[in-house]
């Protein structure tokens, strides 16, 4: 047989010095043809673009989509669809498949070579990012702060070691399309038909079908309606209802979710007490004062003891810059545990790296973004909280709606989903008329009927409806729950 030439030689010095191996890449693609069993042992990580040399990579490609249809992929049906392939001419035509036959190894070890594409693959991309840090280090293409720097960084190290590859641009519509019919099938099989993560109240995940991955959720309200409780309660029941499975060697989860929650308002302490008293049944106020009757104090080490174990990770630290948040993120997604839900609260209290000095809507503006762009690259919903602006308190009706969201314009647009919480015996509460007057017993009667719902409205969704849903709410528990048919509360989901 002839001597096939290398199909690297004609490139630059530079790309011929990083680490490949063309002889490992044709033993692999040989043995595929041979035994298309082999390609299902490497197709959960192996992907074209590994390859060394392009033509190789398309190659592969082309034996992937035949598998990919039940067809048999060999050197007679990939010679069709090849044999005008301008590449592959370019190193000896469709006999080329036929030299990779005769290089192709053993079904036994193709998995190894497979493994040694891979990391040679890994390690051209490490030198890429190495020379590209080097290169904006020393002459930024815009001008960037050391933090940034450091932020971009680590952004491509964590691509590549979440998907075995720096970002490529385009691809394929049947990769995206793949994806989307796991999504429903995985839909089709959970429990109540959701696409997403369980908030853990019924009404809320009808109208969202859970928190798509991916997708940044704001919860907006003005101060005491609940914001903060009601993620919390979220965060909770996402921790509590953890569970995976291990494949390959790594967890993925099954249900619930690993937690990142950003505290910068409240202390890891205070959720921390939140989480008891939601979980015991006893005030948090009682909790604090240490006013604790008798079995109660048993009950919060029981609590606690149940709690100790569940994958809720607390951030307190005030004022954290978007840039360091996104890197603790990566972080905790890249240990053993993984990550599955993330909650800031609350969004203004989030700081810009770049100090901009044009405004605080800009900021807001970069802000969001960033978080978007995390929930994306983390392929996570992210829940941020958001205060709304005081022109709610000046009109008559008191429910909010998107203008009113500070700096909205950002927030709005970079949201997935937008949803205000209100209660009516917030506003209720303060008109109390005095005691012993008609007024006073009708202002009571309202108070019994209100006391205890909320109402989450979703202003804004991209996948679903608009529309308000009813919870109920026990304010000394900070805890949101379910109402029944009847519209009174009902704690089954706890």
């Amino acid at each position: 047989m002839a001597d096939f030439p290398d199909p690297t030689d004609n490139q630059a010095d530079t790309t011929t010095a990083a680490p490949h191996n063309i002889e490992a890449e044709q033993a692999l693609l040989g043995t595929l043809l041979l035994d298309n069993e082999v390609y299902f042992r490497a197709a959960d990580y192996l992907k074209p673009h590994h390859f060394y040399d392009p033509v190789h990579g398309q190659i592969f490609e082309s034996i992937a989509q035949v598998i990919g249809k039940g067809g048999l992929a060999d050197a007679i049906s990939l010679k069709t669809t090849l044999e005008h392939h301008e590449g592959l001419a370019q190193i000896g035509g469709v006999e080329y498949l036929a030299h990779l036959l005769s290089e192709a190894a053993s079904s036994a070890n193709a998995p190894e070579y497979a493994r040694l594409v891979y990391d040679l693959a890994l390690r051209r991309d490490l030198m890429r990012i190495g020379d590209g840090i080097v290169k904006e280090a020393v002459d930024p293409v815009e001008p960037k702060s050391g933090p940034e720097l450091i932020e971009d960084a680590e952004q491509l190290l964590f691509s590549l070691a979440e998907t075995g590859g720096i970002s490529r641009g385009f691809r394929p519509f049947a990769d995206a399309l793949k994806d989307s019919m796991d999504m429903a099938a995985a839909a089709h099989k959970r429990d109540g038909g959701l696409s997403g993560v369980s908030s853990g109240l019924r009404d809320l995940d009808h109208k969202l079908g859970g928190m798509h991955r991916s997708d940044l959720i704001i919860i907006a309200g003005r101060p005491s309606m609940g914001k903060t409780a009601l993620a919390t309660n979220i965060a909770f029941h996402v921790a509590r209802n953890y569970a995976y499975e291990v494949k390959d060697g790594e967890r993925h989860t099954t249900n619930g979710g690993v937690v990142a929650f950003f505290s910068l308002e409240m202390s890891g302490e205070q959720l921390a007490t939140r989480l008891l008293a939601e979980y015991t049944g006893i005030s948090s106020s009682i909790i604090r004062r240490g006013e604790l009757g008798e079995g109660d104090f048993d009950k919060l080490m029981d609590g606690a003891a149940e709690l100790n174990a569940i994958p809720l990770h607390i951030d307190d630290t005030g004022g954290l810059p978007v840039g360091a948040l996104a890197a603790r993120a990566r972080r905790l997604k890249r240990t053993s545990k993984g990550l599955d839900l993330i909650v800031v609260d609350y969004l203004q209290l989030v700081t810009a790296e770049s100090r901009r000095n044009d405004g605080r809507v800009q900021e807001v503006s970069e802000i969001t973004q960033r978080l978007k762009a995390l929930a994306k690259e983390l392929d996570v919903p992210v829940i941020a909280l958001s205060q709304l602006s005081r022109q709610v308190e000046n009109r008559e009706d008191k429910k909010p709606q998107l203008s009113d969201l500070r700096e909205s314009g950002s927030i709005e647009q970079d949201a997935d989903v937008v949803m205000f919480v209100y209660r009516e015996a917030y506003y209720l509460g303060r008109t109390q008329p005095r005691d012993d007057t008609p007024e006073h017993a009708e202002w009571q009667m309202q108070m019994n009927e209100v006391r205890h719902k909320a109402e989450i409205i979703v202003g804004k969704q991209r996948h679903g409806p608009i529309g308000n849903v009813d919870l109920s709410f026990r304010e000394e528990l900070t805890k949101f729950g379910n109402l029944d048919q009847s519209g009174r509360y009902d704690d089954s989901q706890h």
